[in-house]
């Protein structure tokens, strides 16, 4: 169990550096996404990275393994659509993405296997996830099944404007998203939302103060969107904060 440990702290750590590299657009990291993009897209995927990387570091400190199931399959809905898709696009005559198919594919495999391996791996922290944090994580599904579709459909969901190939792929990161805090539910001990939690709030972090700064910039038709994206995001790092460091009962 050591060397899991220390390949998913140094798989966090690896996510850490690239979500570094997208968020301060760094052209080594941006070099590994499959087409140019704009700023607050690269930002988006920092920020995903950014809750990769906190899940995986604190899994690897901790050696709470019993909860890498929540996050294998969230890796394997994202691996599994997207390859589906850059197979799609690449079928097409974009040959440049038959790689990004395959790694994708290949992601997929793994993180099935490691799905299939870890969930009849012990949890350390049995304790029951609070109610709030429950009927939270419903929210979150709902919204992220809905949100993802509507990317996946390349309707106008982000408070910027996308690029088509980039909105379908932000749409299988949100459907895999919503198996992540599925799981949390399917399993409702705290071992289970603590993971969830320290994810978001990465991914809040990583956001708010730049879309703050965006209101003098956004699109008018895109206001709402952003309006909406920012009490997610407030909502979210509120609940991640008392629970993780304020509640007696969990922190």
């Amino acid at each position: 169990m050591r060397l899991i440990r220390t390949l998913v702290l140094a798989g966090g750590l690896f996510a850490l550096a690239l979500a570094f590299g997208f968020i301060f657009r760094v052209p080594l990291a941006l070099g590994i996404w499959p087409w140019e993009d704009g700023r607050y897209s690269y930002l988006f995927v920092g920020s995903i990275l950014a809750a990769v990387s906190a899940a995986m570091v604190w899994v690897g400190w901790t050696g709470e393994l019993g909860v890498l199931p929540a996050g294998s399959l969230n890796i394997f809905v994202i691996a599994l659509t997207t390859a589906v898709y850059f197979f799609d696009l690449a079928s097409q005559g974009r040959s440049e993405l038959w790689g990004f198919g395959i790694a994708s594919a290949v992601m997929a495999l793994i993180s099935s296997a490691a799905f299939l391996w870890s969930r009849k791996l012990p949890l350390t922290d049995s304790r029951p996830t609070p109610m709030p944090v429950k009927i939270s994580f419903g929210i979150f599904v709902a919204a992220l099944v809905l949100a993802g579709g509507a990317l996946v459909l390349r309707l106008p969901v982000f408070p910027w404007t996308l690029n088509p190939d980039s909105s379908v792929i932000f749409g299988c990161i949100f459907l895999g998203d919503a198996f992540y805090f599925l799981y949390g539910l399917y399993r409702p001990v705290w071992g289970n939302a603590l993971g969830q939690l320290l994810s978001f709030l990465a991914y809040d972090l990583t956001l708010i103060l730049p879309f703050l700064m965006m209101f003098d910039t956004v699109d008018p038709a895109r206001y709402i969107n952003l309006i909406v994206y920012l009490a997610v995001l407030v909502y979210s790092g509120g609940l991640a904060v008392y629970y993780l460091f304020v509640n007696p009962q969990t922190r």
